[in-house]
């Protein structure tokens, strides 16, 4: 999306559409600015069409469009004060270092009894802030061996994005890799043995990738193991995580719900 593409988006604004408008104009960046104002007016409640959940899209895409943060961490760290964590969350995480003011914040949120909450706070402090000591226990604490909910997923996306500053995850990465199954979708909890899995197949091709990706490493998974990194989308995740540690490079991370 190109500057071509603004004039297009606008009028989404006077719409039903107003939010995917506002998540748009952000995305598009500064050739957005011609449309500060309007942004502006929905991330202060002044437009006529804002609703609550327009506030913060509206702050972040300011943002995103002239580069001044000052309206983003008025609204999103607002947001975060009065702990609706995950209402403010992505975008402080987008903001990173300029959004440290609302730090304190951030660190009770880990302590949240949301795991979502929880995971989102983590990820956000170290990118505000740097500081890996308290965010990585509590990433680590929602990777569940059993796989048995969505958090444990995006908490090894975040440990994976970290990359090797976390490699203190790296013994729990691979005892999950370890057994020669995969899980499919956590949130149908259920198992699937590799060697069921496997057939001559396209699949075999997707294992020497794998193989290759982790050998680098010197990590010598067996090879129903390196079939499920890559023949789950679960255990991809996994693989994300565990390839980044010291060593070397591992699959690419792909997106996530946290990023705006």
């Amino acid at each position: 999306m190109g500057p071509a593409a603004v004039p297009e988006v606008l009028p989404y604004l006077e719409s039903p559409y107003a939010y995917d408008a506002l998540r748009v104009l952000g995305r598009i960046g500064p050739p957005a600015a011609v449309a500060a104002d309007r942004l502006a007016a929905y991330a202060t409640g002044r437009a006529p069409q804002a609703r609550r959940h327009h506030l913060r899209r509206a702050a972040w895409a300011h943002w995103r469009a002239t580069g001044d943060p000052t309206l983003a961490l008025d609204v999103c760290g607002a947001a975060v004060g009065s702990g609706s964590g995950s209402h403010g969350l992505p975008f402080l995480t987008d903001l990173g270092p300029p959004a440290a003011a609302h730090t304190d914040p951030v660190r009770g949120l880990m302590e949240s009894p949301g795991a979502w909450t929880r995971v989102a706070a983590a990820y956000a402090y170290w990118r505000m802030t740097g500081d890996l000591e308290p965010a990585v226990p509590v990433l680590l604490a929602e990777v569940d061996r059993e796989w048995t909910g969505l958090p444990a997923r995006e908490a090894l996306r975040r440990l994976g994005e970290i990359g090797a500053p976390a490699a203190a995850a790296a013994p729990l990465l691979r005892r999950i890799l370890a057994p020669e199954e995969r899980l499919s979708h956590p949130y149908e909890g259920e198992r699937i043995l590799a060697d069921g899995a496997v057939a001559p197949s396209p699949q075999w091709r997707r294992r020497a990738r794998a193989e290759a990706v982790l050998g680098a490493r010197g990590d010598r998974l067996d090879a129903a193991a390196a079939h499920c990194v890559h023949a789950g989308r679960s255990w991809r995740r996994v693989a994300e995580a565990a390839g980044r540690g010291p060593g070397g490079p591992g699959l690419e991370p792909s997106g996530g719900w946290i990023a705006p």
